[in-house]
């Protein structure tokens, strides 16, 4: 069964469909479809409510089961920052977005650099029903990019498993916010009748 997937990242298709894929569900972009879908705002004020933004606009817009996923680095110290605006955090792409991250940080011990990944999952279906997950990941700041695996803040962020760009895809889909959620979103779809 294809579903659809509100993102345009096949690092992140790729994840799912790693996960999705023993239910018999092929996860597909827009650009696997043919289709184009309008580019929604997000503007909701969590992960959650912007998932469901993409997600009920996907499901609607293609007649497809539509999965979309809204997630981000949450930094202790700055406060949750930069959180539902991490892919925008610095009005470039993710080197600068970690460039700018690590300036923020310059001069903070160890001890003061926790942060979180948080992932919300929405799952929407064009008979009205939806299911939501949710994952996060703990760990802190590090230096200094490290690795050149995953993607986003991934360079930075480090976990007692080690730094997510230097994990190998299965070994960060055991412990990341994303698989935390998938698994949920894979339990709850396993109770539907697809």
């Amino acid at each position: 069964m294809d579903f659809l997937i509100a993102t345009h990242n096949r690092k992140k298709q790729a994840e799912m469909q790693r996960m999705l894929g023993p239910l018999g569900i092929s996860v597909k972009t827009a650009d696997d479809l043919g289709i184009e879908l309008t580019e929604v705002e997000e503007n909701g004020t969590t992960f959650a409510e912007n998932a469901r933004i993409k997600a009920l606009s996907g499901c609607k817009e293609s007649g497809l089961p539509c999965i979309a996923d809204d997630s981000g680095l949450c930094v202790d110290y700055l406060g949750g920052a930069p959180g539902i605006y991490s892919a925008r955090y610095s009005g470039g792409d993710d080197k600068q977005n970690n460039e700018k991250l690590l300036k923020e940080l310059e001069g903070v011990e160890k001890e003061k650099r926790t942060a979180y990944f948080a992932c919300s999952i929405s799952c929407c279906f064009p008979d009205g029903r939806e299911i939501t997950a949710e994952g996060k990941c703990f760990g802190y700041i590090g230096f200094e990019e490290q690795g050149n695996g995953g993607f986003g803040y991934d360079p930075l962020f480090i976990t007692d498993k080690g730094c997510f760009g230097q994990l190998s895809a299965e070994e960060k889909d055991e412990i990341s916010h994303r698989g935390n959620a998938l698994r949920e979103l894979k339990e709850k779809l396993q109770m539907e009748n697809l």
